[in-house]
C-alpha cells in the first residue's frame, strides 16, 4: 500500500514534463487527499486508500502527458486568492501579480473606477477588489464560459465591488475610469512556444494576436483614450520582448509618463502610461 512518503517520491516521474515536479506532486496529493501541504509533511507514514492511490496515479499519468496541474486540480492560487480554473481561459500566472502590484501603486485607496479587459478567471479584477474595497471594478471578457467562471469566482470569494460583463473589449462598457488594466493576447501566432508546456492546453484565442502579437495591445491603447478620465492610467501585461514597441505605440498615441517593470523572472513584462488631454493638446501645438 502506498504511503504519503511513497507518493511524494513519485516526483521523478514528472522530471521530463515539469520544471517543478516536487511541487506538482504536492499539489496533486493535496487535491487527492483534500488536505494541506503541512499535513503531507506531518503524516508522511499515513497510507493512501486504494481509491486515493488510483486517483493519484491517474493524475500523475495525465500530468506526464502535459496537462497543467491547475486543470487537474481545478484551482490555482493567485495573489491571496484561490481561483477556480478550467480549459476555457488562461491559467493565472505568478508574473501577472506584478501587474496587480503596479496597479495598487498607481492609484490611491480612495474611491475609483477600474476596468479589467479580458478578465478570464477574474484574477486581476478580483485581486484588486480584495485589496481596494473602495474601488468599483468592471471585469470584461468576450467568452461566455470565461464570464461565467469569473462570476463564479467573484461569488465564491464574496466580493461585491466587481461587476463581470460579457463583450468584446470596450463593447459593454460605459463611462470613464481612473485605471484600465489588461492582460490581453500578445503572443505571435508563429511563436514556437505555443507548442510547448501548459499553453498547449489553453485556448489560442486568449494567447495569440496578429501583428506579431501587438494587435490587441494597440487596439486597447487607442480605444482606452475614450474611456479614461483626464489623468487616468493604462496598464498592460505584454510579451518579454515587446516593451520597446509597446512604449512606442503609447507615445505615438500621445500617452505620457510611460514606464515598464520586470516580472519575477527579470523580464520586461508590464508597461503603463498616463492619458492627459492637455498633454495631447500641447503635443499637437508643438507639431504645428
Amino acid at each position: 500500500m502506498m504511503k504519503i512518503s511513497d507518493a511524494q517520491a513519485c516526483a521523478g516521474q514528472l522530471a521530463a514534463t515539469s520544471d517543478s515536479p516536487a511541487a506538482d506532486i504536492e499539489l496533486l496529493l493535496c487535491h487527492t487527499l483534500e488536505c494541506s501541504r503541512t499535513f503531507l509533511f506531518t503524516h508522511r507514514d499515513d497510507p493512501l486508500t486504494a481509491q486515493q492511490q488510483a486517483t493519484f496515479e491517474r493524475l500523475i499519468q495525465r500530468r506526464i502527458q502535459g496537462e497543467p496541474v491547475a486543470h487537474l486540480t481545478g484551482s490555482r492560487g493567485f495573489w491571496t486568492l484561490d481561483l477556480e480554473v478550467n480549459a476555457t481561459t488562461l491559467i493565472p500566472r505568478p508574473d501577472t501579480e506584478c501587474l496587480v502590484e503596479k496597479a495598487l501603486e498607481l492609484l490611491p485607496s480612495q474611491a475609483a473606477r477600474v476596468l479589467d479587459l479580458g478578465t478570464g478567471t477574474g484574477a486581476i479584477a478580483l485581486a484588486l477588489a480584495s485589496e481596494r474595497p473602495a474601488w468599483s471594478l468592471v471585469a470584461v471578457d468576450r467568452v461566455p464560459e470565461a464570464v461565467a467562471l469569473a462570476e463564479k469566482n467573484r461569488q465564491r470569494i464574496g466580493l461585491e465591488n466587481v461587476i463581470v460583463s460579457e463583450g468584446s473589449w470596450f463593447e459593454p462598457v460605459a463611462g470613464r475610469f481612473e485605471l484600465i488594466v489588461s492582460n490581453p493576447p500578445y503572443i505571435d501566432p508563429d511563436d514556437p512556444h505555443l507548442g510547448q508546456g501548459d499553453v498547449r492546453f489553453e485556448p489560442l484565442s486568449a494567447l495569440i494576436a496578429e501583428d506579431h502579437g501587438l494587435a490587441d495591445l494597440r487596439y486597447i491603447a487607442s480605444e482606452a483614450r475614450n474611456y479614461l478620465v483626464d489623468g487616468g492610467w493604462l496598464l498592460f501585461e505584454h510579451g518579454y520582448d515587446q516593451a520597446v514597441k509597446v512604449q512606442q505605440l503609447l507615445a505615438d498615441l500621445h500617452y505620457h509618463e510611460i514606464g515598464t517593470a520586470q516580472d519575477y523572472g527579470a523580464n520586461d513584462r508590464i508597461t503603463w502610461a498616463r492619458w492627459t488631454e492637455s498633454v495631447k493638446q500641447e503635443k499637437r501645438c508643438d507639431a504645428e
